[in-house]
């Protein structure tokens, strides 16, 4: 497989070196010479000098022959072009990482389909779900989107008192642009039929279009339980995407955020959230926001010391669970030893998020649920594959549901009587014992 990395920075050296443990040819374009040269020192790689979006460069760099071009420099709009133009020269598929989240909103403008790209992908989001995946006290387990935003899929945990519990599938007479795609007992996973159940205690996914899927949760959770009290130190752009990923369960929220126009900002787009103007630094601010009465405590400001420091103290006011960013690996050591529960790297969120990208065949990406149980695929949907052949009730998929199709600038919830085309993409959700029969009916 061969993959073109634009950009030798951080992410892009990260992404480079673990392309290369998985014997990914991988060629890196940088504009800094003394920078590729480290690189080369360290990687087996090809290196070119010169602009992310100089044709001449990418040409030299073989974008025309590759099967993945991932555009991670510093800088939004160089990622938005330099991909958009990979994907014109014959790059099969292009990703474009992006920092300012007006280029994820679709709400008014669609970035991603205007410049051809394959996938958006931004480190912050991506941080803040790997965060929000470590809050096992919350019903969150897992808030993914797919077919460029348009199907949300989301894990819940069974409260005791969910008014689901015994009532088969079938007569929860759920909105048909949901489904209930898994559903995790224990050690053991199914993708149920019309007259399964759940019962208190299991895990679900539930997989749906954008914004439906909420509507339906608040029927598997127990939402009349105590709300967990989770305090996020930092109002970038990882705490407001943890926020945000937060409201949608029984979480009660408090963002410290020092920057005044930061708090306002805030305030406006998480009306449900409590925002306070406070320097996590200080101890003092940290008591007068009753951090030690928290459940959870997250530290995720810009800087490592800072998020370790402020970590520490809330550990010490009192409150039950720390969970930090720490971005330089050289604090690895150290964190268990100063009472951090779980600590979270940014490059290795983004660097999970590409291990998906790379997959060979029809598999555009596959992200891991339930445990690694079962994994959501987004699929490209090839000429004459048996999947095409017949409607989805006649076709014989074991364990395994497709939840969505998206048909040129069109995304619905699939049901038994759609038939896929060549061109469609698909969203599956596979058990992990029929990957292989499901990859000979998409021709994997």
């Amino acid at each position: 497989m061969n993959v073109v990395v634009l950009g030798a920075g951080t992410v892009g050296r990260t992404v480079a070196e673990l392309l290369c443990g998985r014997g990914v040819n991988v060629c890196v374009v940088d504009e800094q010479a003394d920078v590729l040269r480290r690189v080369e020192e360290q990687l087996d790689v090809q290196t070119v000098c010169g602009s992310a979006f100089d044709v001449s460069k990418l040409f030299q760099a073989g974008i025309q022959l590759a099967d993945l071009c991932l555009a991670v420099t510093s800088r939004d709009e160089v990622n938005l072009v330099s991909a958009s133009i990979a994907r014109e020269m014959g790059a099969s598929r292009s990703v474009a990482r992006v920092f300012n989240p007006i280029f994820r909103d679709t709400s008014t403008f669609d970035y991603q389909r205007h410049f051809n790209i394959d996938r958006l992908i931004s480190l912050e989001y991506l941080t803040a779900l790997e965060l929000a995946k470590h809050i096992r006290s919350t019903s969150i387990l897992a808030v993914e989107s797919f077919v460029r935003g348009g199907v949300e899929v989301q894990g819940i945990h069974v409260g005791k008192k969910a008014k689901a519990i015994g009532v088969p599938l079938c007569e929860l007479k759920l909105p048909a642009t949901v489904r209930v795609g898994l559903i995790n007992s224990g050690n053991q996973s199914i993708i149920p039929g019309a007259n399964d159940s759940v019962q208190a205690g299991d895990h679900v996914t539930l997989i749906g279009a954008h914004g439906e899927v909420e509507k339906v949760a608040s029927r598997f959770e127990d939402r009349s339980s105590e709300k967990t009290r989770v305090v996020i130190a930092g109002g970038g752009e990882i705490g407001l995407n943890l926020a945000r990923l937060l409201e949608r369960t029984t979480c009660r929220v408090t963002i410290l955020e020092a920057d005044d126009a930061r708090c306002d900002f805030i305030a406006e787009r998480l009306p449900h959230a409590t925002v306070l103007h406070a320097d996590v630094k200080i101890r003092a601010d940290l008591e007068e926001a009753r951090v030690g009465k928290a459940d959870i405590f997250v530290a995720c400001t810009g800087r490592d010391e800072e998020n370790i420091v402020c970590g520490v103290e809330a550990k010490e006011l009192g409150c039950k669970r720390l969970l930090t960013i720490v971005r330089s690996p050289d604090y690895a050591n150290v964190l268990e030893r100063l009472g951090i529960d779980v600590a979270v790297s940014p490059r290795q969120a983004m660097a999970r998020q590409i291990v998906g990208l790379v997959a060979k065949g029809p598999v555009r990406e596959r992200s891991p649920i339930a445990g690694d149980t079962a994994s959501v695929w987004e699929i490209e949907v090839r000429k004459d594959v048996p999947a095409t052949l017949v409607p989805l009730r006649d076709l014989a998929l074991p364990n395994c549901l497709v939840a969505a199709i998206e048909r040129k600038e069109f995304v619905k919830v699939a049901n038994a009587d759609d038939q896929l085309k060549a061109g469609d993409t698909a969203v599956l959700l596979v058990h992990k014992d029929a990957e292989a029969e499901v990859m000979k009916l998409f021709g994997g």
